[in-house]
């Protein structure tokens, strides 16, 4: 008991770490670029061409890697990323300790999921900075493919899917009720503030809700119809979009969502509650 206790205390400890704080508020300065490059594929996929980019975090790292200074920042976002994932590996062990039962129990497992999302973004970061690997939707595609060939496989990537689709809906939910704000020091913005960040994250959780909803329908589609390529992730999730009846018009829609993400990322390195 005495040596739970004491790991309990070296976490928060180390949650409290005034270097990990600084680290994750960059992590989000990142997150938001990333995101606001995503939008613009995304855009680029509605009227034109994305120039051979996938229309996910991927391709949005490699635009930011072909620009002066790009591969710097990809590191730095990496850095950013790793902090970002160690601050809520935390969270999810020891944290959460305003909430009681069943609530605080949501927030943790919602810090372990954002653990994994975060590790996922420093490594493609820092995949994209050594040039090594094939794009995300070719290798989402391929490991699917790969599943579908083995005993149950079918089964599995159609639970990936439906577990995909559940986190959009959830994502929808937790943007259209702002439940958000809740991470937010909104004692500590003035009236236009505390507005723009509740309607920039209600417009951004809402949008990459409806593309990662999409994305797991389509990984479903896959397994069903034993079709690999329909797997592409984001990437094929904004292309069926944009092949629909006013298709370019909704996924213009979302791409406009996903940059107020972007944007919001950036007041939440200020005001988010770390």
């Amino acid at each position: 008991m005495s040596l739970t206790r004491n790991a309990e205390a070296t976490a928060s400890q180390a949650a409290n770490s005034r270097w990990l704080e600084l680290l994750a508020r960059a992590g989000f300065i990142g997150y938001g670029v990333v995101h606001l490059l995503f939008a613009w594929l995304a855009l680029q996929i509605a009227f034109g061409d994305s120039g051979g980019k996938d229309g996910d975090q991927t391709g949005a790292l490699s635009t930011l890697a072909e620009q002066p200074m790009g591969k710097f920042l990809c590191v730095a976002i990496a850095v950013g990323m790793l902090a970002m994932a160690i601050w809520q590996a935390l969270e999810a062990a020891v944290g959460h300790r305003t909430e009681q039962g069943r609530e605080r129990l949501f927030e943790r497992i919602a810090s372990a999921a954002r653990t994994l999302v975060y590790l996922y973004f420093a490594w493609t970061a820092w995949k994209v900075f050594s040039n090594a690997g094939s794009s995300g939707a070719d290798q989402q595609e391929a490991l699917t493919g790969k599943l579908m060939e083995s005993g149950g496989g079918r089964l599995l990537v159609g639970l990936a899917g439906l577990v995909l689709a559940a986190v959009g809906v959830g994502l929808v939910i937790y943007g259209w009720k702002k439940k958000f704000r809740e991470h937010l020091k909104t004692g500590e913005m003035d009236a236009h503030t505390r507005t723009l960040a509740l309607r920039l994250g209600m417009a951004g959780y809402v949008a990459k809700g409806v593309a990662y909803g999409i994305a797991g329908l389509l990984v479903v589609v896959a397994a069903v119809n034993y079709d690999p390529e329909k797997a592409r992730g984001l990437d094929a999730a904004l292309r069926t979009l944009r092949d629909q009846s006013y298709g370019p018009f909704l996924l213009a829609l979302v791409a406009l969502g996903i940059a107020c993400f972007g944007v919001y990322c950036f007041l939440q390195s200020r005001y988010r509650k770390v």
